[in-house]
């Protein structure tokens, strides 16, 4: 049955109840017409509860938008949604990444994150090319998706909206990635489950790196609002030594927007449950609103905080990655870089999910400490104890 205003309806029920099924829900194929975002495809969900969130076709079916019943849950920055066509991936040092980093959910990869990396190229066996240069969090985020096929997917009387695609990240002499990417949301509910694959199409041994930069604004981001999660360990902070008090900001409670601030991150040990897996959620308990990130903790070992507190810039990123914060060539030295043969894949199963009012934010704040208990001060003493990942 789809639980909608209160009731649980048949699909002959709703059918009975107007002369489309898009009055209640659904997901449309729509195009931008303007400035910066002018050309790029998106795909608009709308599940019944009051959620809204659109899919950028044409920016490696990232999420962008996000809102719940008239409030923004996605960040959007000063950069807009922009065309790739308009993306120089090389630019400014290869910060240019800055320039196109807007939406709730940005995919990094897809053969590197993190900060600017000249990886040797010896594995792509072509004299030429010596070294491979990574700018800031990849490629995969400005390439164009192809779409596949979107729509309802009726089982009985459920009803489940959904879109797939893929994304290529190829060259000559070098990787041949791809990412086959699944969204899909249950009408009625309010969490948007995330299926990705990302399979080694060519022939050369490739390196693969993966990242989700979850991006949460105001209001959900406000003074007071709370970072919840089974942390077990505050790894390590950019900003540790002297300035770790320096900005009177700590990991757990949010600030108003700050002038001057300069972005924190934090890399904390997750621990999982008897499932395997790592919910994490920022809350206003104000607004008895919050938005929680689950992920596997054997597909994303890792967990990025990012306070970019600026005003004008406001936002908390809750990044999922396969690796540490460390970088590319700490991958590479520690022996946790992955590699993947031809035909092999990797997979990531995550779920994001609005927690719409208090019952809603208390059950996952239970949930989070039942599997551990975070820190209560607001400074923990990062540990430096950055655990061995597998890599291959």
């Amino acid at each position: 049955m789809v639980e909608l205003y209160g009731e649980a309806k048949s699909r002959r029920d709703l059918a009975a109840s107007a002369g489309s099924f898009s009055q209640f829900a659904g997901v449309r194929l729509m195009t931008l017409g303007d400035g910066l975002e002018r050309g790029i495809r998106l795909l608009e969900f709308r599940s019944g509860t009051g959620l809204r969130f659109t899919v950028l076709v044409d920016r490696a079916l990232d999420i962008a938008d996000c809102d719940y019943r008239g409030m923004a849950i996605g960040w959007h920055s000063p950069s807009g949604f922009r065309h790739p066509g308009l993306h120089e991936y090389e630019s400014e040092g290869g910060l240019g990444w800055m320039r196109s980093f807007s939406g709730l959910m940005i995919t990094c990869g897809l053969d590197h994150i993190l900060f600017m990396y000249d990886e040797p190229a010896d594995h792509y066996n072509y004299k030429p090319k010596q070294t491979v240069s990574h700018s800031i969090h990849g490629r995969i985020g400005t390439i164009p998706g192809k779409l596949d096929g979107y729509g309802e997917r009726w089982d009985g009387d459920e009803c489940y909206l959904w879109c797939e695609g893929t994304v290529t990240q190829g060259t000559v002499f070098g990787e041949h990635l791809e990412l086959k990417r699944r969204i899909e949301i249950k009408v009625g509910t309010n969490d948007i489950r995330l299926s990705d694959r990302v399979v080694n199409r060519g022939f050369y041994r490739t390196p693969h790196m993966y990242c989700y930069h979850i991006n949460v604004g105001h209001p959900v981001l406000s003074e007071g609002s709370r970072y919840l999660a089974p942390l077990r360990d505050v790894v390590w902070a950019a900003h540790a030594g002297n300035d770790y008090r320096k900005q009177n900001v700590g990991y757990r409670t949010m600030p108003a927007p700050q002038l001057g601030f300069h972005e924190q991150v934090w890399q904390h040990e997750m621990a999982a449950d008897a499932n395997g897996e790592v919910p994490v959620a920022l809350v206003n308990d104000r607004l008895g609103l919050g938005f929680e990130v689950v992920t596997r903790k054997d597909q994303f070992p890792c967990m990025y905080e990012w306070q970019n507190l600026q005003a004008g810039q406001y936002a908390l990123g809750i990044e999922p990655s396969t690796n540490h914060v460390l970088g590319h060539g700490a991958a590479r030295d520690r022996g946790e870089l992955i590699w993947l043969e031809h035909g092999e894949e990797r997979r990531y199963d995550t779920t994001l999910r609005i927690l719409g009012d208090a019952a809603a934010i208390a059950a996952s704040e239970a949930r989070i400490t039942a599997i551990a208990r975070q820190p209560g001060e607001e400074y923990p003493a990062p540990s430096g104890n950055h655990v061995a990942l597998g890599g291959r």
